[in-house]
C-alpha cells in the first residue's frame, strides 16, 4: 500500500459527525398540523363553519389543548430525527419522522449555496441554507442554522467543492469579497415607477373597472376584479422593491455575490462558469437615463437576476466579469431582418436583431422593452432552424440555440440562406468553443 492509499484509507475511517439543526427549528415545523386544519377549512369553508358553530366553549378549549401540544410534539420530533453530516465526498441530510429519507449530495455537483434569512429568522438570529445541485430541480435546504454556523458551513462546503482537503476545508473560511455595485433605494424605486408593467396594470384598472361597474352595478363583481389587479400592481412595484432593496453585488473567488432584501435578506452566489445566458433588458422609459436590467440563466441554479437596475456602462463591465472575454454588441451592430419580414410580424419586426462575434451569439427582440440575449458559443448545446409555411413563402426562418439551462435564444426572421449558413457555422463554433472552454470549478 502506498502512502497516498494509506492516507486515503485513514480518511475513509474518519468518523462521520452528525449534527442537528438550530433548536429554534421546532417552532417552524410545529405549524404543519395547524396548516392541515387551516387547509381543510379553506377547502370546504361551509362545512368548517357548520362544524365550528356546533362547538361549545369547553369543546373548543379541549380541542386547542390537544392541537397545540400535538403540534409542539410534532415539531420537536421532526427536529430530533433530522441530522446532517459532511463527509469527505458528500453532504448527507437525514429527515423523516415516520418515513425516513436520506439525501446524498455529492460535493462536486454543488453549483451554488445561498444563505437566506426570513424576517422572523433575522429576529431569532438564524439562517437557512439552500443548495443548488446539478441534475435536480428542487433545492435541498438546511433550515435553520445559527447565522454564524450557516456561513461557516457554506464556506466549508464551497472549499470542499473546490477541491480543498477535508482536513483544511474548515480552516479556509469565507472567501473575501470586493463590492462592485450597490443600488440606491431611490434609484430602485424610480426604476420600478418607470417600468411598463406597473403602468400597464394601472391603465387596465382605470379602463376596465368603470366599465365593469356600469355593466354589472355589483360591488362584489367589482372587488373580484379589483383585488387581482391590485395584487398585480403591488407585485410589480412594492413586492419587487421589498425583494430587491439594498441590492449589493460583490466579487469573490467563489463567484459573484448578491445580497438583497428589505424584510427577508438573501445572500446568493452566481457560480463561475455556469452562466449559460445573459440578458440585458432595456425598458422604454429607462432609455433616457441609460439604465438597464441584467438577467441570467444559470445551469443548476434558480438565480435569475444579476442587477435590478444599473447604468449601461456599469452593467456591461459586470457582464464582462460573468462572461470573460465577451463584449456586449451595441444596437448599431445588431443587423435587422430583411424588409420582407414585415409581412410575417408587422411593426415589431424592426425590434429583432442579430450579431455573432468570435465569442458570443447575440439576439435582440422587443420594440418597447428591448432585450439582448448573449450566449457564449461554448454554452450552446444544440442549434435548430425553424421555418413554417408562411415564413417559407417569405424566404425567412428562425434560428434557435439551446443552452444547458434548458432555455433557448432565437434569432428571428433571418433571411433563409443566411439562417442555413448560420446553422452550420454556429454548430462548428459551439464545438470548438466547448473544446477550448475552461473547466467549471469553484475558486479557480
Amino acid at each position: 500500500m502506498t502512502a497516498s492509499q494509506a492516507s486515503g484509507a485513514v480518511r475513509e475511517r474518519r468518523p462521520v459527525i452528525e449534527r442537528r439543526l438550530h433548536p429554534v427549528t421546532p417552532l417552524r415545523r410545529a405549524w404543519a398540523p395547524v396548516a392541515v386544519v387551516i387547509g381543510w377549512a379553506l377547502h370546504d369553508p361551509d362545512q368548517a363553519q357548520r362544524q365550528l358553530t356546533r362547538l361549545t366553549t369547553t369543546t373548543l378549549l379541549i380541542g386547542l389543548g390537544v392541537l397545540i401540544p400535538a403540534a409542539a410534539l410534532y415539531g420537536f420530533l421532526t427536529w430530533w430525527f433530522t441530522h446532517f453530516a459532511v463527509t469527505d465526498s458528500e453532504l448527507r441530510i437525514r429527515t423523516g419522522l415516520l418515513f425516513r429519507r436520506t439525501a446524498h449530495i455529492r460535493l462536486e455537483r454543488i453549483q451554488a449555496i445561498d444563505v437566506t434569512q426570513p424576517l422572523l429568522a433575522r429576529v431569532a438570529g438564524v439562517s437557512k441554507l439552500k443548495l443548488d445541485v446539478i441534475g435536480t430541480d428542487k433545492k435541498d435546504e438546511l433550515a435553520f442554522l445559527g447565522a454564524d454556523d450557516a456561513r461557516a458551513l457554506r464556506a466549508e462546503l464551497l472549499a470542499r467543492a473546490a477541491g480543498f482537503a477535508p482536513e483544511t476545508a474548515h480552516e479556509v473560511g469565507e472567501a473575501p469579497s470586493r463590492q462592485l455595485l450597490r443600488v440606491p433605494p431611490g434609484v430602485l424605486a424610480l426604476s420600478l415607477l418607470l417600468t411598463g408593467a406597473t403602468w400597464g396594470w394601472l391603465i387596465a384598472a382605470a379602463v376596465a373597472l368603470p366599465l365593469l361597474w356600469m355593466a354589472t352595478h355589483s360591488l362584489w363583481t367589482l372587488l373580484a376584479a379589483a383585488v387581482p389587479m391590485a395584487g398585480a400592481v403591488g407585485a410589480s412595484s412594492v413586492g419587487r422593491f421589498v425583494t430587491e432593496y439594498d441590492w449589493t453585488l460583490g466579487e469573490s473567488p467563489d463567484g459573484l455575490r448578491i445580497d438583497h432584501g428589505l424584510l427577508d435578506r438573501a445572500h446568493e452566489t452566481v457560480p463561475p462558469g455556469r452562466v449559460q445566458t445573459v440578458r440585458i433588458v432595456e425598458p422604454l422609459l429607462w432609455r433616457r437615463r441609460g439604465w438597464v436590467r441584467v438577467e441570467l440563466d444559470v445551469a443548476g441554479s434558480s438565480n435569475s437576476l444579476l442587477l435590478p437596475v444599473a447604468p449601461r456602462e456599469i452593467a456591461e463591465s459586470v457582464v464582462a466579469r460573468v462572461l470573460p472575454g465577451v463584449g456586449v454588441p451595441s444596437h448599431a451592430e445588431l443587423s435587422r431582418p430583411p424588409r420582407r419580414a414585415r409581412w410575417c410580424v408587422p411593426v415589431w419586426w424592426r425590434g429583432y436583431g442579430l450579431a455573432v462575434t468570435g465569442t458570443v451569439f447575440a439576439a435582440r427582440h422587443g420594440r418597447l422593452t428591448r432585450t439582448v440575449a448573449l450566449v457564449p458559443h461554448a454554452k450552446v448545446q444544440s442549434v435548430r432552424l425553424v421555418q413554417g409555411p408562411w415564413k417559407r413563402a417569405r424566404g425567412v426562418a428562425d434560428v434557435h440555440v439551446d443552452t444547458g439551462a434548458d432555455k433557448s435564444v432565437t434569432a428571428r426572421l433571418r433571411d433563409a440562406d443566411e439562417a442555413a449558413g448560420l446553422l452550420r457555422a454556429q454548430a462548428e463554433r459551439s464545438r470548438t468553443g466547448r473544446r477550448d472552454a475552461r473547466p467549471d470549478r469553484w475558486m479557480a
